[in-house]
């Protein structure tokens, strides 16, 4: 289950592009890439995978977030925990070593 205290990790079968103004997750299979399986970023989303280096729990990425945007922690744990599971495809969690 994914908490606040989980370590989300990006997944090595997923890449990331810009393309124009767009940020696209793009998952590969076999090594090629599955375009009928884009995940397109909008700002926040392209700050959370930013946020994400395999060290920082999703508190961690909370307080970020925090800091950067106009916004209460409990609505930026909220928006995170979705996206999370909205992108769970292209991760994985560990649990904090903390």
């Amino acid at each position: 289950m994914i908490s606040p205290a989980s370590v989300p990790v990006h997944s090595k079968n997923v890449v990331i592009r810009r393309i124009n103004n767009e940020c696209l997750l793009i998952p590969l299979t076999s090594d090629i890439a599955d375009m009928d399986s884009l995940y397109r970023l909008n700002d926040t989303g392209m700050f959370i995978w930013e946020a994400i280096d395999g060290r920082r729990t999703i508190r961690d990425i909370t307080s970020l977030m925090t800091e950067r945007f106009d916004v209460e922690a409990a609505e930026a744990e909220n928006d995170i925990l979705f996206f999370m599971a909205e992108a769970q495809a292209y991760l994985s969690f560990k649990d904090s070593e903390r």
